[in-house]
């Protein structure tokens, strides 16, 4: 499945309210969140009754798996938002052959399917470059081969 592509910008101020008065939340909100950031909806494809997740901050509580995470519906003018610590989804894959564990990562009762189903195109798309990149500057290719890589990557003339 497809990851939400739900866009928002970031409240600031409650922002900055919400992770000073988390319990383990940073020791300077301010290093976390920039007053022009967006953030995007990490969960699967979803309808519009349920809300959009972002995740925020992880807490430094021990035993505590409460992360802060930014809930909201709507879009422009009529969006409506909150900041919410919440628990995390309890849900684990099992991979008994490679015998590996993985959490989903999004919040408890979440809609829609667990993070290890949800694919996300554009980090897709961001990785491939990325590893297209590593194989070119460890094959020791020159910069003119890089540039008509690059040339031959874009969608323009």
């Amino acid at each position: 499945m497809l990851q939400c592509t739900a866009v928002t910008d970031v409240p600031f101020y409650e922002a900055l309210l919400a992770l000073a008065t988390m319990e383990g939340g940073p020791e300077h909100p301010t290093d976390v969140l920039a007053q022009d950031d967006f953030l995007l909806c990490e969960l699967g494809e979803h309808d519009e009754a349920a809300e959009h997740a972002a995740h925020v901050w992880t807490a430094d509580v021990p035993d505590d798996d409460r992360d802060l995470w930014l809930l909201w519906t709507g879009t422009g003018a009529h969006r409506v938002y909150r900041f919410d610590t919440l628990p995390l989804c309890p849900a684990l894959l099992r991979d008994l052959i490679a015998r590996t564990v993985t959490s989903c990562a999004y919040l408890d009762h979440h809609p829609g399917p667990h993070s290890w189903t949800v694919t996300d195109p554009l980090g897709d798309l961001i990785t491939e470059h990325i590893h297209r990149e590593v194989r070119r500057l460890t094959a020791g290719e020159d910069s003119s081969d890089a540039d008509a890589d690059a040339d031959a990557d874009t969608d323009g003339p």
